[in-house]
């Protein structure tokens, strides 16, 4: 275990245990959702990473695409 790691299971364990098991329960959620985006993108090939790029630079070539700031203007908080 990192070091980085010791130090927030510490401060973890000094929370109420409620607290831990929001906690962990979020973690937990992390670890998965990381597992089944690494899923998806191991079986991603290089036809389809291509075919993903060329639509983007379509997408920027017609003007679809907006910066954040732009959609700041459009929407704001």
């Amino acid at each position: 275990m990192t070091a980085l790691l010791q130090q927030v299971i510490a401060k973890v364990e000094a929370l109420p245990e409620a607290q831990q098991d929001a906690f962990a329960s979020e973690w937990l959620d992390e670890l998965e959702s990381e597992r089944k985006w690494d899923d998806l993108f191991i079986g991603t090939t290089d036809d389809q990473w291509q075919g993903m790029m060329d639509m983007v630079k379509a997408d920027i070539a017609a003007g679809k695409v907006h910066t954040m700031e732009a959609l700041d203007e459009i929407a704001p908080d």
